[in-house]
């Protein structure tokens, strides 16, 4: 099960289903999810709660969004090069959604500064869609959160990378220990 948290400009489309508490069971914890504008053209963000990895996309059928979510960061996952058996526990992990407000002012504080900087980073009238992995791979690899020790910066990729192994590194290994032992003669 996986919350998706939405901002107050997406719950018309996407209304609170329950929350109640609830928490995600996978790896990388809850999502956000914005929407903004760049060029006239509505894109939307969704971010990672504990690695701050983000997807940025054109917002369409944003309805459908909880149905294809699980499936939308398992292709981001694939593209960044995670290790096949974590992007399969991962999306495994992301059904069903439950969609839910935002509770974290410091996840909300990225989410809106990714906007910006999505924002200045595309060339205006000079975009397309092609144009967006290039902005999630910058984003990707940028520092957050250094205003403090630098242990606690945060560099999504990097942070997902290592959530996902520490979360689904154990259960990899029981699973290809079973298989071994069932398949022995």
């Amino acid at each position: 099960m996986v919350v998706l948290r939405t901002t107050h400009k997406l719950r018309g489309l996407l209304p609170i289903t329950g929350d109640h508490g609830a928490s995600s069971d996978g790896a990388l914890g809850d999502w956000y999810v914005n929407r903004f504008v760049v060029d006239r053209r509505p894109l939307l963000i969704i971010m990672s709660e504990l690695s701050l990895f983000s997807v940025i996309m054109p917002a369409r059928e944003v309805r459908s969004l909880p149905q294809r979510l699980a499936s939308i960061v398992a292709g981001r996952l694939r593209g960044i090069g995670i290790d096949e058996r974590f992007v399969e526990a991962e999306a495994a992990a992301m059904t069903p959604v439950i969609i839910g407000g935002t509770k974290d002012r410091s996840v909300l504080g990225s989410l809106i500064e990714f906007c910006r900087l999505a924002e200045l980073s595309l060339p205006i009238n000079g975009w397309d869609e092609t144009s967006l992995p290039e902005i999630e791979t910058f984003l990707q690899g940028t520092p957050c959160r250094c205003g403090g020790r630098s242990e606690n910066t945060i560099f999504p990729a990097d942070k997902t990378r290592r959530l996902l192994e520490e979360r689904w590194a154990a259960d990899a290994g029981r699973v290809a220990g079973a298989a071994r032992l069932t398949s022995v003669p």
